[in-house]
């Protein structure tokens, strides 16, 4: 098992360059990239102060050596693949250059962004367990009761509701109508002065509607997986045989039917890896929530292609480490597995 996490560790690499060729690809042959909107900032600018100008039959405010220098502090001086080694050759030494929106290293505008999104991931995480895994393992044990279907009636409806359109209610009437609770942002403005208690107050105040957004999606998932895979194992035979054999309901369930149960539980955890820092960019605009996902989108639309390719080598690295972990919680939770 130790050679068969050595050969997933060592296949980062190669995937990791798999996928930033094919996106960095991409950014060089999209149109509409940041040297055609700085042509045409330029060309607004030149219309505005002294009419429409054309520089040597081309139709554009610059000339010739004015566009190289735009193609060179964009990048777009050179092949496609050349630019992508120097690129690569910049991160392996810690540089993902500079930020074309921000003008600032890649690695800060992230490094600012990447703890809120990742105290929301943490906290969303944690909550959704600890609350799921036993609540499946209720409805499960009372399948067909007014339990099990007065709960299941509350997570299908907060499944149905889209977490961006459960954040608009909750924002109109917690916030506007009842301003219980701030309209957006992650702390207050004045956070820094506040005492301990007075961070920990404003932090809790400002999380409180996010957080309900972000769980109704995972609630549904975790706890219905959970139900349904321990049903089928508390009617399996070896259930029934080790209550023949006088094991107790109570351990049947909690040390025989319980562990083979987590196993796809364990098998979707390294996916929520990756929403730990992603996010929603949904939820993150709508709460104001200057967060990693929001980052994400932001750059694409502005096509900060610098911070793309980052956040987009960063959610990578991340969606293979949670797949290791996966196959590692599986092997854990269910001892027959033995990975080759």
């Amino acid at each position: 098992m130790r050679d068969y996490f050595i050969r997933r560790l060592l296949l980062i690499p190669p995937t990791l360059i798999g996928v930033t060729i094919i996106v960095f690809a991409i950014t060089r042959l999209v149109p509409g990239g940041p040297l055609e909107r700085a042509i045409m900032e330029m060309q607004v600018m030149s219309a505005d102060s002294a009419g429409s100008s054309q520089v040597s039959g081309q139709g554009m405010a610059l000339s010739d050596d004015q566009l190289e220098r735009l193609k060179e502090y964009y990048g777009f001086d050179k092949p496609v693949f050349e630019s992508y080694v120097l690129w690569v050759g910049k991160v392996l030494k810690g540089d993902l250059g500079n930020s074309y929106r921000y003008n600032e290293p890649v690695w800060d505008v992230i490094r600012d962004r990447f703890p809120v999104s990742l105290y929301y991931g943490i906290v969303t995480l944690v909550i959704t367990y600890i609350v799921c895994i036993p609540l499946g393992v209720l409805k499960a044990i009372r399948h067909k009761t007014f339990v099990d279907n007065f709960t299941s009636i509350l997570i299908f409806v907060g499944y149905a509701v889209p977490g961006y359109a459960l954040g608009s209610l909750l924002l109109l009437y917690f916030s506007v109508r009842l301003e219980w609770f701030p309209m957006g942002g992650f702390v207050s403005y004045e956070f820094e002065d506040l005492s301990l208690g007075g961070k920990v107050a404003d932090l809790i105040k400002h999380s409180a509607l996010p957080l309900i957004c972000y769980l109704v999606g995972s609630f549904a998932l975790v706890t219905l997986l959970l139900k349904n895979h321990l049903i089928d194992n508390l009617a399996a035979d070896y259930i029934r045989t080790a209550i023949a054999k006088g094991v107790s309901f109570r351990k049947a369930v909690t040390q025989h039917a319980m562990r083979n149960s987590l196993i796809p539980i364990a098998t979707t955890f390294g996916q929520n890896v990756v929403l730990l820092v992603s996010g929603s960019f949904l939820i993150e605009t709508i709460f104001d929530i200057d967060g990693f996902g929001l980052l994400g989108l932001t750059s694409i639309v502005d096509r900060d292609y610098p911070v793309v390719m980052g956040v987009v080598l960063l959610s990578s690295f991340l969606l293979l480490i949670g797949n290791i972990i996966s196959d590692f919680l599986v092997a854990i939770v269910d001892p027959r597995i033995r990975f080759q």
